[in-house]
């Protein structure tokens, strides 16, 4: 018995354990209601495919929700990213127009983050209110850059970024599935390993104290959504590569990302993020849509089963804690019982400037 407790504790310290067990069910559910399709391979290479570009930005969300803020701009970031890329791709020789367009696209994403920033932690706007105005400007300047027009990328196929960024590995295998992944290792390793993930939690948690352990609030905010941009804009580049066209409305995948984030963990409050939590989460809401048409349930009935089930996993991940899966059992042993405060969490003074 005590060897079984054991086994729970340990499993509960695994990050994303618990939605990667809602993710696991989901697509046993899935198989058996629908066998023809989720036995198939194709519908996983499938998925493999599609969810990376949300999964990318949900990852920078994630660290933005982490410092307490957030960032509605990605979208529009994702959209000019790709009139970016595409600028350059038409504009030069594609031998190396590619790279500019790359270039200009990562650079377009860190000058959005970084007026976010600078509106945030020096002026003092709330990120919330920011972060939303900056998404209908750059949405805006996407448009009447492109003239509202959507521009291919003529020879895409056989340009050698294509398939370094969205071709197929072993002929079938996505390769931005990889760059996802990549990216996610990556950031759990900044969030947990470096200075900076420690002052974003930091910040998070409560930014008064962030400065007394000597956290540059100001700047870390900056840098943040600096780094947000830019890996909002790697979205846009591979959305842009995967389908060989810019199209100005691209990028429309802002709710998605925040689900992602949310069913996989991360808190609202900031303090504590979960990397790899996004990375189940994503795959839970990319799959939910094509698991539910694949079932013959009408299509009028996707949304409703993707509120249900995102409201399960958070249920689950609120009741369970940071990732204890004892602490379930002990919350229906004394269920209609208060939740004791934290005194020291009272005590502690809150950031009244920082925006939220």
């Amino acid at each position: 018995m005590s060897s079984v407790k054991a086994l729970f504790k340990f499993l509960g310290r695994l990050e994303g354990f618990a939605i990667a067990m809602v993710l696991l069910v989901l697509y046993i559910a899935l198989i058996i209601a629908a066998p023809n399709v989720f036995t198939h391979p194709l519908i996983y290479i499938s998925f493999l495919e599609t969810v990376p570009p949300t999964l990318i930005a949900a990852l920078g969300l994630t660290l933005v929700i982490t410092a307490g803020e957030i960032d509605l701009s990605f979208p529009a970031v994702v959209s000019l990213s790709g009139f970016a890329l595409s600028w350059g791709w038409k504009t030069f020789d594609p031998t190396y127009g590619a790279w500019i367009g790359i270039g200009l696209a990562f650079a377009a994403g860190a000058l959005v983050g970084y007026i976010n920033g600078v509106m945030v932690a020096r002026i003092g706007v709330p990120s919330i209110m920011a972060t939303l105005a900056a998404n209908f400007f750059w949405y805006g300047i996407s448009i009447l850059l492109a003239g509202g027009l959507q521009v291919t990328l003529k020879g895409s196929q056989d340009n050698f970024v294509h398939e370094l960024f969205v071709g197929r590995l072993f002929g079938s295998v996505p390769v931005q599935a990889f760059w996802a992944l990549g990216l996610a290792v990556l950031l759990w390793f900044i969030l947990n390993r470096h200075k900076f993930g420690e002052g974003i939690m930091f910040i998070g948690d409560n930014a008064n104290v962030a400065r007394v352990m000597g956290v540059n609030v100001e700047a870390t905010r900056i840098r943040l959504f600096a780094l947000h941009g830019m890996i909002a804009a790697f979205a846009g580049i591979i959305v842009t590569l995967d389908i060989g066209v810019f199209y100005p409305d691209q990028g429309n995948f802002l709710l998605p990302a925040m689900a992602s984030v949310f069913i996989g963990g991360t808190s609202i409050a900031g303090g504590a993020g979960s990397i790899f939590g996004t990375v189940f989460g994503a795959y839970v809401i990319g799959s939910l849509a094509a698991g539910v048409v694949a079932t013959t349930i009408s299509g009028y009935w996707v949304q409703v089963v993707e509120g249900v089930v995102m409201a399960a996993v958070i249920v689950l991940n609120a009741a369970t804690g940071k990732g204890s899966i004892a602490a379930l059992s002990s919350r229906f042993r004394h269920w209609g019982a208060p939740v004791a405060a934290n005194p020291a969490q009272e005590l502690l003074p809150k950031d009244d400037t920082a925006p939220n």
